[in-house]
């Protein structure tokens, strides 16, 4: 069996929703699936020492995001009958409002789409070595924290 090749998941700035309809819309040839599961991660403008987010500027370690990124992805493809997956993250600065992750499961069925992206989604959070600066109206930086299963 031939070894599926690491994908780069990582886009430059914000995710926009041009590029979430041009992934949604390459699926219409696929006359296998019958449902898509999609997540998609918005910054937030929370309020940090009273001042608000203004947006989050992400770092990572590409070879080694892609490489885990890719362990996760091998995984649910094991566990769940999927068809499609994709998964998306943002590099650099994505304003509040913006999306910054992009996660896309597609099966026959919708039940091993909606439990094959949520768990997805809670590893990439708990294991993707990415980081988040969150940056405030004030100029002052944050480190942002994830709090897996509740973000």
């Amino acid at each position: 069996m031939m070894e599926k090749k690491t994908k780069n998941i990582f886009v430059e700035g914000a995710i926009t929703p041009a590029f979430i309809a041009e992934s949604i819309a390459h699926h219409s040839v696929k006359k296998d699936i019958g449902a898509h599961s999609i997540f998609l991660g918005q910054v937030r403008a929370d309020i940090l020492n009273d001042k608000k987010v203004v947006c989050i500027d992400y770092e990572a370690y590409p070879e080694l995001a892609n490489a885990k990124a890719h362990e996760i992805r091998e995984a649910a493809f094991a566990k769940y009958p999927l068809t499609c997956m994709h998964i998306y993250h943002s590099l650099g600065k994505v304003n509040a409002g913006e999306m910054s992750l992009f996660v896309f499961t597609s099966s026959a069925h919708r039940q091993a789409a909606i439990d094959a992206c949520s768990e997805i989604v809670e590893q990439i959070k708990a294991e993707l070595p990415v980081w988040g600066k969150e940056i405030l109206e004030s100029g002052e930086v944050v480190w942002k924290k994830n709090n897996v299963s509740n973000e």
